[in-house]
């Protein structure tokens, strides 16, 4: 195994400035599985709930000591469930170790997620709708949200189908749904633009095919190590044949478009809407993404993204570069405040989905 050496939080290669907000360069870390075995079924006894709660601040995830190698493995280590029910747990290596936050302490819950005036956009139409990038969003038969990120892939939070310690009732049947325009004299017509308006949107579904969820979050959930481990991704049993959002290593705020970040998701305080907004990034940490985006229950899981400039393609190219989480209530500096919270895309954590997605870690070196 190659020597690990810690790498710095943005892991950026030197580059040459440029007017356009430029996508960084990173050098991606390689996580391998070492060794599968099987486990028990599950019992699929949770309540899915669509928020997490976290009370450990941003200072307090500064302030936690970076994990050890060996913690990081574990925490990177998997479970994979399948759809007839069976599940394996998969330890992981890894060939260049980067750092990371672990530990919160425990508080009471708290609730508000809508910061003054509600920044929220409904997107209405199929002209909206089924076209990109509003067209990645999918809704998660358990309530939250995802994103499309390959043929027959969905990123989400891991909270979404697994509450730390079991798997939510949902995630026994988990399916992800597509809104389609529901045409008005009934036909299934798949040429829409020659068929009749239609009056509605409805949800056409895609069973999943099996579950990757990373240990850090079966391991402790988020009153033990924090949301930095609140993803998953799921595998459909078949391709969705809609362009799809790619995932990138999540840059530093500063880096950002206006220091600004965007996401789509499907609130439950508007049923049947995808709900659009954007927002400044407030603080960050290495895991995660603080900010006031306007969100409710729902929204979960939804792929945070924004748009720079490829530098290599000489294009304008979306990424996903962190999953919206849920709602933390801190106490700064003695003022109590509360953050909307997306999970970052890491080096290590675009090695190991990437990994998932395409099974070949040479495909998964430029984050």
């Amino acid at each position: 195994m190659p020597s690990l050496t810690p790498v710095d939080i943005n892991g950026v290669l030197p580059s040459s400035s440029h007017w356009r907000p430029t996508w960084p360069s990173y050098r991606v870390p390689v996580v391998l599985p070492q060794s599968t075995t099987y486990l028990d079924k599950p019992q699929f006894d949770a309540e899915a709930k669509l928020e997490v709660v976290s009370p450990c601040s941003p200072s307090c995830h500064k302030s936690s000591p970076l994990p050890t190698y060996e913690e990081v493995k574990d925490y990177l280590s998997y479970e994979t469930l399948y759809s007839n029910g069976s599940r394996t747990e998969t330890e992981v290596g890894i060939y260049v170790l980067t750092g990371g936050s672990a530990g919160t302490q425990s508080r009471s819950r708290a609730k508000r997620q809508i910061y003054g005036y509600d920044t929220r956009f409904s997107i209405f139409g199929k002209d909206f709708l089924l076209n990109y990038p509003f067209s990645t969003s999918v809704k998660l038969s358990t309530g939250c949200t995802g994103t499309l990120v390959a043929e027959k892939h969905v990123l989400t939070a891991a909270h979404c189908i697994h509450d730390g310690k079991s798997y939510v009732k949902g995630a026994r049947k988990l399916r992800v749904g597509f809104l389609r325009p529901k045409l008005k004299d009934g036909s299934k017509g798949a040429n829409i633009s020659s068929s009749p308006e239609p009056e509605r949107m409805k949800f056409q579904w895609i069973r999943v095919k099996r579950t990757h969820v990373p240990k850090g979050w079966i391991k402790g959930n988020a009153n033990d190590i924090g949301m930095d481990y609140d993803y998953a991704l799921l595998e459909l049993k078949k391709p969705h044949k809609r362009k799809f959002m790619k995932i990138g290593v999540s840059p530093a705020a500063k880096q950002l478009p206006g220091g600004r970040i965007h996401f789509s998701g499907y609130d439950n305080d508007r049923p049947g809407n995808l709900v659009y907004r954007f927002c400044d990034v407030k603080d960050e940490t290495y895991d995660l993404l603080y900010q006031q985006c306007d969100a409710q229950p729902g929204a979960s899981g939804s792929g945070v993204y924004v748009r720079m400039w490829k530098r290599q393609s000489r294009k304008w190219e979306r990424k996903i570069i962190g999953i919206f989480s849920g709602h933390q209530w801190v106490d700064t500096n003695g003022s109590p405040q509360d953050f909307n919270v997306a999970v970052r895309i890491t080096p290590l954590k675009y090695a190991q989905i990437c990994y998932w997605i395409t099974g070949n870690y040479q495909h998964c070196r430029d984050g």
